[in-house]
């Protein structure tokens, strides 16, 4: 069993205590608490687990799904399985010179073990790191989607993730965030930048940093998810303290 295995169980048992693996990634919750077991935030040798859940999607497994017949939406459009919807949510340069980028996927529920077993050798493929991946036993049935983090020449980071039957769609001032360095050398260096989901109907969000300065960013959608997405870079010499909705 590994370090993820044992955090995942502990998670389970524990509903609404957060679990982490030192060098402990910050994920925060924000506006109405709910309940979900499975989003994550990934280092190198990193887990972090925090919940919540929610009202379930009409359409099970289906990202962006909208009420209506499984078959029919099935039908009507391609399915995501081995080639994921991708996003790019953000792009800049650290203050090292660091180039870096965000990027969404969203891949479609396998519906077999056949194919869950190719899903998983195309995320491999995709430069997902296996300790973020599931296992082909939890992934039938489920979509997946991966923040991952593009930093200089280095290969992404999964820096936050979630396989599930049902998405969180979130409501309100619902925000589920991660805060982490943007060096791929020092999981536990200063929380520069955040990545952040809300609800669509979210306007802006406020990202507050330990120097008392604050950054106001506009979520935007992402192809196949049903939540928009957020990403705050923090000024030079600080770091994550705060993430909130303001309209």
């Amino acid at each position: 069993m590994t370090q993820t295995d044992i955090a995942l169980l502990l998670a389970d048992a524990a509903d609404e205590v957060e679990i982490g693996i030192a060098p402990v990634q910050a994920v925060i919750r924000g506006g109405r608490r709910r309940r979900a077991r499975r989003w994550a935030v990934a280092a190198a040798t990193a887990l972090v687990l925090a919940g919540s859940t929610g009202a379930t999607l009409a359409v099970t497994g289906l990202p962006g799904g909208q009420d209506g017949d499984r078959a029919s939406v099935v039908a009507t459009r391609p399915r995501h399985v081995y080639d994921p919807q991708t996003t790019e949510l953000a792009h800049g340069t650290d203050h090292h010179g660091r180039s870096w980028r965000v990027v969404v996927s969203v891949w479609d529920a396998p519906r077999d073990d056949t194919e869950a077993a190719g899903q998983l050798a195309a995320m491999r493929r995709y430069g997902i790191d296996s300790r973020a991946l599931p296992d082909r036993g939890d992934v039938v049935g489920k979509s997946s989607h991966y923040a991952s983090l593009y930093s200089g020449d280095d290969n992404p980071r999964a820096v936050m993730f979630n396989t599930a039957a049902e998405w969180d769609p979130l409501s309100g001032t619902d925000l589920l965030s991660a805060a982490f360095s943007v060096d791929p050398a020092r999981s536990d260096g200063p929380a520069s930048l955040v990545v952040g989901t809300v609800a669509r109907s979210v306007r802006q969000v406020k990202c507050g940093w330990q120097d008392g300065t604050m950054s106001l960013v506009r979520p935007r959608p992402a192809a196949g998810s049903p939540v928009d997405w957020f990403v705050c870079e923090a000024p030079k010499g600080t770091a994550y303290a705060t993430a909130e909705v303001v309209q």
